[in-house]
């Protein structure tokens, strides 16, 4: 008999152990789209009232725009030279060798370009903006600006967001235009592909919506980071520890992100 009714009840208390998963699940995927949701509606705010600190935006601009130009753009002279060696690899000997050129040039500008220049802001940027207002929550210095009457969206968090909008497609442009001159000089020395060559494979299959869709990635890019990079810092709590967790955390967010991003956009934009 007891055999017979614990075999019964097993497969309740798995479907209740199920439920509940769901149920924690569910309750924090809504919790942080509604944090999320909320910061989105409290920055627009601020910003339709022009109540966002000019310098701030500067000083931002100059924090994560400019101090991030070295490191992007070693990231893309090493994308174009990987792009090309593999390419020239895979393509030897099958197909002519100008379609390197439109090899190099599409996947840098439509993926390679936007989406490792993400990763990169993710490293640089976005796991600073975390510790950054991670340390300022446990610290209780954001509180002490309401205290006062400080909105900590309008100083700490809208300034990051449009400064990471603003930089990004420039630096997105300017990881293509590196990683496009390095994957030609690659190809011209392990392959012997010239200039013109490469170029007029270039030409081939290049459309104009190429440099839109590309720059229309780090947009989003660009907005997606720093919001996730400040809800996790504005959430963080349990002194030391809880800012090192929270960074993780939001590392591993900010990644999830932009690939899941990434997916979507051929659908929804190359079709």
């Amino acid at each position: 008999m007891s055999r017979q009714s614990s075999s019964v009840w097993a497969p309740s208390r798995f479907a209740g152990r199920f439920f509940v998963s769901v149920e924690r699940w569910s309750r924090f995927i809504a919790e942080h789209a509604g944090q999320i949701g909320l910061l989105i509606w409290n920055m627009l705010a601020a910003c339709a009232r022009l109540r966002v600190p000019r310098r701030d935006i500067l000083r931002q601009l100059h924090i994560i725009g400019i101090q991030s130009v070295p490191i992007v753009v070693v990231a893309a002279a090493l994308i174009g030279v990987v792009t090309s060696q593999q390419g020239g690899y895979q393509m030897q000997s099958q197909i002519p060798l100008y379609i390197m050129g439109s090899v190099v040039v599409e996947s840098v500008v439509l993926e390679m370009g936007p989406v490792l220049t993400a990763i990169v802001m993710i490293g640089r940027v976005g796991a600073r903006i975390t510790a950054e207002l991670g340390t300022m929550k446990v610290s209780e210095q954001i509180d002490a600006l309401q205290s006062v009457g400080r909105d900590p969206v309008e100083i700490l968090a809208a300034p990051r967001v449009l400064a990471m909008i603003i930089s990004m497609p420039l630096l997105v442009s300017m990881a293509n235009l590196v990683g496009i001159t390095t994957g030609m000089i690659s190809a011209q020395y392990t392959l012997g592909l010239g200039q013109e060559t490469f170029f007029y494979g270039a030409r081939l299959f290049w459309h104009s919506y190429d440099i839109v869709y590309s720059l229309l990635k780090a947009l989003v890019f660009g907005a997606a980071i720093p919001i996730i990079a400040i809800h996790m810092g504005l959430r963080t709590s349990g002194g030391a520890e809880g800012v090192g967790r929270a960074t993780t955390h939001a590392v591993v967010f900010m990644t999830l992100t932009i690939l899941v991003i990434d997916a979507l956009f051929p659908p929804l934009f190359l079709n």
